[in-house]
């Protein structure tokens, strides 16, 4: 009887303790995958992070670089004066200008604008839109329209420039042939009220309409 109970008690210890290492093997493994999948989650977030913040510097950078055709100017004066400013670009897109801005909020112009006029718009964040004889009616007319859509914009001719239809914001610059080139609307959406603008918010009205 002796016997038996020692074999018995002999044959629990060693379940027992196999039960133990068992148990052990388990929770080691259980550590391992913990470390593993917290790894593997660590390094998606990290790779996550980095696309992220690629992704949003490219769209930061594909907002700010000039679309095809910019032209860009830098380092333009800002004082107000009562004379005729010499412009080194037709037309002007910054500079000295007149005190008295060109109205801007969606206005249409059937006469030429005196530059300095205009200059003081682009500084409040207006896109000018002007064309010259080798536009068509129906450009013109559709350019028009969107500006009489549109605020901060405005729209006249301009008999001295090259190009058929020029688009000025301040420091900017983009020439077309026609109403339907998409960089219309992609220049009008960028500038209006833009990056570029030196006086955001500044009045379109109040000024001179001629």
């Amino acid at each position: 009887m002796a016997k038996n109970r020692n074999k018995a008690a002999t044959d629990r210890r060693a379940r027992i303790e196999e039960m133990r290492r068992a148990e052990a093997a388990r929770d080691r493994r259980n550590k391992i995958l913990a470390i593993s999948a917290a790894t593997v989650i660590l390094a998606a977030t990290i790779g996550g992070g980095w696309y992220l913040f690629s992704a949003a510097e490219e769209e930061e950078q594909a907002k700010t670089a000039p679309m095809e055709g910019e032209k860009t100017w830098d380092k333009l004066g800002r004082d107000h004066v009562e004379k005729d400013v010499d412009y080194p670009m037709t037309p002007a897109v910054g500079g000295e200008h007149s005190p008295v801005w060109a109205n801007c909020d969606s206005e249409v112009y059937t006469k030429e604008l005196k530059e300095e006029n205009a200059v003081h718009s682009l500084e409040h964040g207006a896109v000018w839109i002007s064309y010259n004889d080798k536009a068509s009616r129906n450009d013109v007319k559709a350019l028009t329209e969107r500006v009489e859509k549109t605020s901060y914009t405005f729209i006249s001719p301009n008999a001295r420039q090259s190009s058929p239809i020029t688009l000025s914001a301040w420091g900017h610059q983009l020439t077309v042939k026609k109403a339907s080139d998409p960089r219309v609307g992609k220049f009008v959406e960028k500038y209006v009220q833009g990056e570029q603008t030196p006086e955001p918010g500044a009045a379109c009205t109040g000024g001179t309409s001629a």
